[in-house]
C-alpha cells in the first residue's frame, strides 16, 4: 500500500465490544480458517460472511476485537476480503494482528455517524475517510510509512520474506 492508496467499499457497521469469540467463534478453532471465516460475526449479521464483498469495511464503536488473543479474529476478516477496519478503539492484540495480516486498522471517533451500507472511501496515509453516500469527510489516525509499506507487502511474513530476500541478493 503505497502513499494515498485509497480502499473503498460498503461499510459492515457493528456496535461496542465486538469480542474475538464474536469474530472466530471457539466452537470452530480447530477447522480450517475457511471454515472460522464463514461463521464470522453470524452471532451479529448472519449473513456477513456470505455478503461482504472485498474492500468492504468493518465499522465499529469501542473494544472491537477485545478479548482472547486468538489471532483468527483477523485472519477471518482479511479471508473474507475486508479492505479496513474502522473503530474508536480496538482491543491491543487484535489491532496488531489485523496489521499483521495486512489488514489496516484505524482508530476513528466518528463511527457513530456511518449507516450500514454507506460507501466509504479511506486513504490510510493520510487520515481522511469520506463517505460518500453522506458527503461527509472523518478523520482518522493515519499508518504510518513503515506500516503502508507491511500492508502493502501483504502483513508481517510476506513483508519479513521480501526484505529477507532483498538482503541476500545485496549481500
Amino acid at each position: 500500500m503505497k502513499s494515498g492508496h485509497r480502499i473503498e467499499g460498503r461499510a459492515f457497521v457493528f456496535g461496542d465490544n465486538v469480542d474475538t469469540d464474536v469474530l472466530a467463534p471457539g466452537i470452530y478453532m480447530k477447522d480450517p480458517i475457511e471454515v472460522i471465516a464463514s461463521h464470522c460475526l453470524e452471532s451479529l449479521d448472519p449473513a456477513f460472511a456470505s455478503t461482504i464483498r472485498p474492500g468492504d469495511i468493518v465499522v465499529a464503536g469501542s473494544g472491537l476485537g477485545i478479548g482472547s488473543s486468538r489471532e483468527q479474529a483477523a485472519e477471518a476478516l482479511k479471508y473474507l476480503g475486508a479492505g479496513a477496519l474502522l473503530a474508536k478503539s480496538y482491543g491491543g492484540i487484535f489491532y496488531r494482528n489485523a496489521l499483521n495480516f495486512g489488514l489496516p486498522a484505524l482508530v476513528c471517533a466518528d463511527t457513530d455517524r456511518i449507516t450500514a451500507g454507506d460507501t466509504l472511501r479511506i486513504d490510510p496515509a493520510t487520515g481522511t475517510v469520506e463517505n460518500l453516500t453522506k458527503a461527509e469527510s472523518y478523520r482518522v489516525d493515519p499508518l504510518p510509512e513503515f506500516l503502508l509499506r507491511m500492508i502493502a507487502d501483504g502483513g508481517l511474513v510476506a513483508h519479513l520474506e521480501k526484505r529477507f530476500a532483498a538482503s541476500r541478493t545485496t549481500a
